[in-house]
């Protein structure tokens, strides 16, 4: 008596196991990221600078498809008193690239907590939308001038008024130097401090944070402190970031009083020329909340591309309403015209960090 045993079931390749890792360090983070495929925000610098300002970790996760496509996605858990949540990432514009394939986008978030909230940022299209119980949380616009001409073509490229008002500083007495000192760095935090107070009655970002980037990103080299000086006084700054062939403005202020004297233009179109003497294809502008259409518009006179950024959110909203409304509270307090500036700035080394 012969036995039929059942054919064999046809399979495809058994997917790889998700390698989780510390993005910060470990160099398979480093080579997936780099290589025109990540941005400064997922970069072991930037989350290294951060991570040591206010006491974060870091995580990530790397999958890889049948295809051999490799997809990644980096977050920091954060346990505080707005309650426990996981942000991708803190203080940083977005997380670039979040795959489209919904396969590798379930497997890269497979191993989440349901009743933890988890916010991500990245350029639209983003399939992360579309999984499960994913919510918008918000969307902002995203500038950028591709650096694919020379000097003149660059300032043929840009708007007219930005020339002029360049034009206007210079006769005004506005030049632009390269910071490449501590007191340099320190001089625009303080100016930072002091705009992100007058106009937004907000508190600035830590000098700690400014400082790390510094120990990470060479004053000399990868990070470009730019100041705007008229009459020996500092009227206004910008610190850009240098990483994987693309300058990222990330920090600006200037001061009402010198605004007149057009310094902001001066100081964006040098930003443009050290980019492109560095050899460099692009400028980062960053992004900007769409209910800030002065802000949004500023932009569009320098980008060639212009693009919007969403916030998702998956798991639950986070049960921190109250805690939220004190802290705005706290901030009005500590941004009045009335505090001293140094306290508004101790304020923002104390409480920044649980605005993420």
């Amino acid at each position: 008596m012969s036995t039929t045993l059942p054919s064999p079931v046809a399979s495809g390749p058994v997917p790889e196991p998700p390698r989780t890792l510390d993005p910060r360090h470990d160099p398979r983070w480093a080579q997936w990221v780099g290589g025109g495929r990540g941005s400064l925000f997922s970069s072991p610098p930037w989350l290294r600078a951060v991570c040591r300002t206010y006491g974060f970790s870091a995580h990530a996760r790397l999958v890889t498809g049948p295809d051999a496509r490799t997809a990644g996605v980096a977050w920091v858990p954060v346990d505080d008193v707005r309650g426990p949540r996981r942000v991708t990432l803190p203080f940083s514009d977005r997380a670039d690239p979040l795959p489209e394939d919904p396969e590798l986008l379930r497997r890269l978030v497979a191993d989440r907590p349901a009743a933890l909230p988890w916010t991500l940022r990245a350029l639209e299209p983003t399939a992360i939308r579309t999984l499960p119980g994913a919510r918008i949380t918000g969307r902002a616009a995203w500038h950028a001038t591709t650096l694919d001409v020379d000097r003149e073509g660059l300032e043929q490229r840009i708007h007219p008024q930005v020339r002029r008002n360049s034009r206007v500083a210079a006769r005004r007495g506005v030049r632009v130097r390269r910071g490449t000192t501590l007191a340099d760095l320190h001089a625009l935090h303080a100016l930072h401090v002091e705009r992100r107070r007058e106009r937004y009655r907000m508190l600035a970002p830590p000098v700690e944070l400014f400082e790390e980037l510094a120990a990470e990103f060479d004053l000399r080299d990868t990070m470009a402190v730019l100041l705007a000086e008229a009459d020996g006084d500092v009227v206004a700054g910008a610190l850009f970031l240098e990483w994987d062939g693309v300058l990222y403005y990330k920090f600006g202020a200037s001061r009402a009083a010198a605004l007149a004297l057009r310094p902001n233009d001066a100081l964006f179109l040098a930003g443009l020329h050290h980019a492109l003497a560095r050899g460099l294809r692009a400028l980062d502008w960053g992004v900007s909340d769409l209910d800030q259409p002065g802000l949004v518009a500023y932009k569009r006179k320098w980008a060639d591309d212009e693009r919007r950024v969403a916030g998702v959110r998956l798991g639950p909203p986070p049960a921190s309403t109250r805690v939220d409304a004190l802290l705005g509270t706290v901030t009005a307090l500590l941004t009045d015209p009335t505090v001293p500036e140094e306290l508004t700035a101790r304020a923002g080394r104390e409480l920044y960090r649980y605005f993420c």
